[in-house]
């Protein structure tokens, strides 16, 4: 009996098979980029940046070949939805502007369009270049987070670490966060500190360097977790609609706008993928502001999929569904509030709550300081105001010819004046 049950999961996963009258219309895909080199390295660490053949942050082989088999994953999944064949119309990629990114993207696409037929422009070569799109890192507003520009969002950062939870959890790791400090160099550590050290030591070991002496089983353990705990602390713990409003809520906010757009095209040439490469963080949010974060990392080439669906009767439905194992077919996500399948009209309705309808209003910080600010200018320019009026006033009188009995002088015609 149970591997019917797994059977028939596997089958309702795979996109318009599910369901009779189902039809796939529009799909975003969301991954984080593959394996890569450290970001940094801390200053006691013997592997620095040259003994990276790229250097810092830049995207492995391995993380080329997660990338070329999650592109061949996507090709089977969508295979019959999107063209055999490279068409521009059907697919629009979108990067953040990083090497290890933007490889990604390449190499996924390499494996998601193979060339065939008129597509292949070289015999030696089983592969056709595929454009990718970005802006600057100073300019990416929709795919890297946290974004640091709302102070608002710093606030709420502040106060989480004030929330019994954080305040716990890293009293009963004061221990290994005081034993990361003395054995790597940093002057401080902190929560995003432990997780740096973490993520430098995970790539090294990834890649068969060795770890240092003090680095053992149960200090790995608590690295990890306190990694984990700093995900939650970025997006969670504390307000966190709040957090989702201002960050992951930004991305939502733009595929529910092109899943809505998407459920009334009548396009024959219209978009059916949107693909974006981006980064652990990234992946966090998004699910964050979805209420569907498992609490851990997003590993190398995790891909989190949403699918809009019309059935006969032209009613809309999206699902969705997370790829962070390569070797088992990705888990469906459930909205909460909602169905498996969830209505198109029930899935705006409740993510809504995430969205900001206006995110530059909701940063700013409105505290009594800065009201008493606002009105001791105002005070200050109003009494400036009137003393420059007064001053006017003044000088207006001082030119004016004194009136009276006196009369007027009447000037002749030799120059002379009379009195009248």
């Amino acid at each position: 009996m149970l591997p019917i049950v797994l059977l028939l999961l596997a089958v309702g996963s795979l996109p318009g098979k599910g369901t009779a009258g189902k039809k796939l219309e529009y799909v975003t895909v969301l991954f984080r980029h593959g394996d890569r080199s450290p970001v940094k390295a801390y200053p006691t660490d013997p592997h620095q940046e040259s003994a990276w053949p790229q250097g810092f942050g830049q995207l492995s082989q391995e993380g080329m070949r997660q990338h070329l088999e999650l592109g061949q994953f996507l090709r089977k999944r969508y295979d019959g939805f999107l063209n055999e064949s490279y068409v521009r119309h059907e697919i629009s990629v979108r990067s953040t502007d990083y090497d290890r990114t933007l490889m990604s993207a390449e190499a996924n696409l390499a494996g998601l369009y193979p060339p065939n037929g008129e597509q292949v422009f070289s015999p030696n070569i089983k592969w056709q270049p595929i454009p990718v799109h970005t802006v600057p890192q100073s300019e990416e507003r929709l795919l890297a987070f946290p974004q640091r520009d709302c102070p608002r969002f710093e606030e709420l950062m502040k106060e989480t670490e004030q929330t019994e939870e954080f305040i716990n959890i890293t009293a009963a790791n004061k221990d290994i966060m005081e034993l990361v400090r003395n054995k790597t160099g940093l002057k401080t550590t902190t929560v995003d500190s432990v997780w740096s050290v973490y993520d430098t030591l995970f790539c090294e070991s990834h890649h068969n360097k060795s770890a240092p002496d003090w680095v053992t089983p149960s200090v790995w353990a608590k690295l990890r977790f306190l990694k984990d705990f700093g995900f939650r602390v970025l997006f969670g713990v504390y307000n966190q609609q709040e957090k989702s409003r201002l960050q992951g809520g930004i991305l939502l906010g733009e595929i529910v706008k092109n899943l809505s757009r998407a459920a009334v095209s009548e396009e024959t040439q219209r978009l059916k993928m949107m693909m974006l490469s981006a980064h652990d963080t990234t992946v966090a949010a998004l699910q964050v502001s979805l209420n569907v974060f498992n609490g851990r990392q997003p590993p190398y080439a995790s891909c989190h999929m949403i699918e809009l669906y019309s059935d006969d009767g032209g009613s809309m439905s999206v699902s969705m569904f997370y790829r962070n194992d390569s070797t088992v077919e990705p888990y469906a996500l459930q909205l909460p509030g909602c169905s498996i399948d969830c209505p198109l009209e029930e899935f705006v309705k409740i993510t809504k709550l995430s969205l900001s309808d206006d995110r530059e209003r909701e940063c700013q910080v409105a505290s009594s300081g800065n009201n008493k600010e606002v009105i001791i200018t105002l005070a200050v320019s109003g009494c400036l105001l009137l003393v420059l009026i007064v001053i006017l006033f003044l000088s207006i009188i001082r030119h004016k010819e004194p009136l009276g009995n006196q009369g007027y002088r009447r000037i002749t015609n030799h120059g002379v004046a009379e009195e009248s």
